[in-house]
């Protein structure tokens, strides 16, 4: 018997979940490091457990027998299928797992299932767009370091770019490009040594030291101006006749406002829910239907 459903948002940076009843009343939040599938399955599954149990935890509850649990996953790294069929491989005993990629969930929970877009910029970035036919397509999203444009982490490149080039007088320097270089441990070496160990995720840290700066420093506001444009593209690829709303999804996507297109800034609408929200819709359609099949 299942007496618990999770709604689970996994991305580079941190995951997410929602644990509600079958019923879909919802009992808490919990939270956890990345569970991107890129981090490797057994992370990603460590880290959706831990913030299943943080959640169960902030409804007073224990921690359940697994095979008393559904979880539905948008997961970061589901478009590579090997990953994703090695992560179903590996459940660890939930009743009914479910799983697709973050943008499809995200863009569920934006538009309560309805047609619509969804542009998520978090670490990295994905477009999504459910049609009105019902048909599903992606635009971007394939990873760091070759796209996920206007992402964290493609923000955070394009400022130890700039760096470099200060570092080695190509560029001039000033407040913003100090406080990249001290978040990066200051002088080239140090910058070296940062470099040869940065991941997808500390790149997107520096995303917070671009927006601070974009304000009073040409570089820095370029960087995000770049990010704008980009965001601009997405949206075109996923609904070229500018029919669908569009949602701007992730923790990126406030900050983002203030430098997308005029153009595109007047069709955007708010989302209903986010990805865990999608994701618990994800779980409950594929219980329904295991139940009609029944």
């Amino acid at each position: 018997m299942i007496d618990y459903l999770i709604g689970v948002d996994g991305g580079g940076t941190g995951t997410r979940v929602r644990l509600a009843l079958p019923d879909g009343t919802l009992l808490a939040e919990g939270s956890a490091g990345p569970s991107a599938l890129l981090h490797g399955i057994p992370n990603a599954w460590n880290a959706v457990e831990q913030a299943a149990a943080a959640a169960f935890a902030a409804a007073g509850l224990g921690v359940p027998e697994r095979e008393r649990i559904a979880i539905g996953l948008g997961l970061a790294g589901v478009h590579n299928r090997g990953w994703a069929a090695e992560f179903i491989g590996a459940n660890p005993g939930y009743a009914a797992v479910a799983l697709e990629s973050d943008a499809y969930t995200t863009v569920l929970g934006a538009h309560q299932g309805q047609p619509g877009a969804i542009i998520a910029l978090g670490t990295g970035s994905v477009g999504e767009v459910l049609g009105e036919d019902g048909s599903r397509r992606e635009v971007g999203g394939w990873g760091f370091p070759s796209g996920d444009e206007a992402g964290g982490a493609w923000i955070g490149m394009r400022a130890v770019n700039h760096v470099q080039h200060v570092l080695d007088g190509r560029a001039a320097g000033g407040p913003f490009a100090d406080a990249v270089i001290a978040a990066c441990g200051g002088g080239r070496d140090a910058i070296q040594s940062w470099l040869a160990s940065a991941t997808q995720t500390r790149f997107a840290q520096l995303a917070r030291i671009v927006l601070e700066h974009a304000a009073g420093d040409d570089t820095a506001r370029e960087i995000m101006l770049e990010a704008g444009r980009q965001v601009g593209l997405i949206a075109g690829a996923l609904d070229t006749a500018g029919r669908l709303p569009i949602a701007l999804c992730g923790g990126l996507a406030e900050p983002m406002r203030a430098f997308l297109p005029g153009e595109l800034l007047a069709r955007i609408v708010p989302a209903s829910g986010d990805s865990a929200t999608g994701a618990l819709q994800l779980i409950r359609r594929q219980l329904a239907e295991a139940s009609v099949k029944e």
